[in-house]
């Protein structure tokens, strides 16, 4: 490759994409085309909402399109002549048709240190399994899922007490500074790909809006991991019998407190004037932020001046 500025294809769509992109274009590899999903309508009223890395792209003024199926575009991209195609959280498997029109192929940007955790729920995989770090990879893409060999990787960094979106934000950032810095390295052939570890392989299913149900008979750690995890999407909620209507209830923020007391399993209490607890399989969860369905979020010191009532009640 020349010193002449590589032609780059960018496909993305969540903020962890848009925030790659952007590194991208600060370092001067600016693509010529962006792909990304169609607009969605999105809260309570349904609100039709550009995707993220379209906001990036109208921002620096490039091209884009939107669509959910790339292929549909084959005639473009082969007219554009791409030297390398980049994913970040686009959400498809590309067909070897695309990845073998760039000479260079494709890079895909992955928020885990692969083969652990493959498929489309990484990051919230390993808030939920417990794991200590994390980190980003960069592979060459094939047709498998999260399968090509990995070109790039990132030291480990811890995953602490962070939220999904605190910690998409902090991947999103160092996986867009290593692949500024893989790209040239790559189109040079000065980086020789890695085979991974298949049968170190760990897949995580796609979340559904129902996983987000709390199961109060499982222990308080891994409820507040899921509350954690599950914050952006589809959130972590559980159900309030009041006056006979079934109210549902999102708990946003959590702890766990440690406890050998024994209450009814799932029976919110007092754990101080300002606190609600809830009786989990194992120790106590303490629900420091939460909301009403039709409300809005508050504290719990907030909502207990609204709801007394919903102390030493068993949640469903």
């Amino acid at each position: 490759m020349t010193n002449q500025k590589p032609k780059i294809i960018f496909l993305g769509t969540p903020q962890f994409g848009a925030i790659i992109l952007e590194k991208l274009i600060k370092a001067d590899l600016e693509p010529v085309l962006v792909f990304t999903m169609p607009d969605e309508p999105v809260g309570r009223k349904q609100i039709l909402t550009p995707p993220p890395v379209k906001i990036i792209a109208e921002k620096y003024g490039i091209k884009y399109l939107q669509t959910k199926k790339v292929q549909e575009f084959k005639s473009e991209i082969e007219k554009l002549n791409p030297d390398l195609i980049v994913s970040a959280a686009f959400g498809q498997i590309f067909p070897k048709e695309i990845l073998d029109m760039p000479k260079f192929g494709g890079l895909n940007v992955h928020p885990s240190l692969l083969p652990k955790y493959r498929g489309s729920s990484p990051i919230q995989g390993a808030i939920l399994k417990g794991d200590k770090e994390t980190g980003v990879s960069i592979i060459l893409m094939d047709e498998q899922l999260d399968h090509g060999p990995i070109v790039g990787e990132s030291q480990p960094i811890e995953i602490d007490n962070l939220y999904f979106k605190e910690l998409t934000i902090k991947l999103a950032e160092i996986g867009g500074d290593l692949l500024a810095e893989t790209i040239p390295l790559w189109l040079e052939g000065k980086i020789k790909p890695k085979p991974q570890d298949d049968s170190k392989a760990v897949f995580i299913d796609k979340i559904k809006k129902e996983d987000g149900r709390i199961d109060w008979e499982k222990p308080a750690e891994e409820i507040e991991r899921q509350i954690r995890a599950f914050s952006s999407w589809p959130t972590s909620f559980t159900f309030w019998q009041k006056s006979g209507k079934l109210m549902q209830v999102k708990i946003i923020k959590a702890r766990v407190l440690k406890s050998e007391a024994k209450h009814p399993l799932a029976q919110t209490l007092a754990v101080s004037s300002k606190e609600i607890g809830v009786q989990c399989g194992k120790d106590i969860l303490v629900v420091e932020k939460l909301q009403l369905e039709g409300g809005k979020e508050l504290s719990a010191e907030e909502f207990l001046r609204g709801h007394s009532d919903f102390l030493k009640q068993i949640l469903i």
